[in-house]
């Protein structure tokens, strides 16, 4: 299924079923939100957010360059200010492939998009990965708590590997090419499996600066005497 959809490049990765709040502040992207507004009752109020490969958000006129993988963006609410800003919120709806982008029809970018299939890939080794996945998930989040390095606090996690996957994805501290990756995982099979590879090599990580911490705590307290 093929759709014309309003882009929005942002420097971050929108997930499926993520809330994702914007400050709507550039002219391009306020003609965006009130083109929404205007559509009739009952069309989708949605739009297409593609994390950025090169470049800015605002501040310029040169088109950045995207991602191919993006996530539709469905708006819940809408802040109107005095001065033509908007507030929004939206949570992350269909995974999209960009086929092409058009700069100029509108102020802001249209891209001709498909949207992907979101299975669940082999249900057996999902099934398999998701309470390997949701512990390391919790390991990781007490290790960071643990090194003062974040905090993260987790909802209670499902048991569907789809749901678990994107959750995961959302939680972690990592870059943006990373999570990048795992929305354009081709199922939840495959985003865990890459999910339990990134846990446990940050497992790794924060285990090892825990202990050169706790080290170099010892080597610097001073004596009782």
């Amino acid at each position: 299924m093929t759709e014309r959809l309003a882009l929005f490049p942002l420097g971050t990765v929108l997930l499926p079923g993520l809330l994702l709040p914007l400050e709507i502040f550039e002219q391009r992207y306020r003609v965006l939100v009130a083109d929404l507004l205007d559509l009739a009752a009952g069309e989708p109020r949605r739009f297409g957010v593609v994390a950025i490969r090169h470049g800015r958000e605002t501040g310029t006129d040169r088109i950045p360059v995207l991602h191919e993988i993006g996530c539709t963006a469905n708006l819940r609410r809408v802040d109107p200010h005095a001065d033509g800003r908007f507030s929004i919120v939206t949570s992350g709806g269909a995974r999209f492939r960009v086929l092409a982008v058009d700069q100029t029809s509108r102020p802001y970018l249209m891209g001709d998009v498909e949207y992907l299939s979101d299975g669940i890939g082999d249900a057996q080794e999902a099934a398999a990965q998701v309470p390997v996945v949701a512990k390391l998930l919790r390991d990781y989040a007490a290790r960071l708590a643990t090194s003062r390095a974040a905090e993260i606090r987790l909802p209670d996690l499902p048991d569907d590997p789809r749901m678990l996957s994107y959750v995961v994805a959302a939680s972690m501290v990592t870059q943006t090419a990373e999570r990048q990756a795992l929305l354009a995982a081709p199922d939840a099979a495959a985003r865990l499996r890459a999910e339990r590879t990134i846990l446990r090599r940050e497992l790794g990580l924060l285990e090892r600066f825990t202990a050169i911490a706790s080290d170099e705590h010892i080597r610097i307290t001073p004596s009782a005497n």
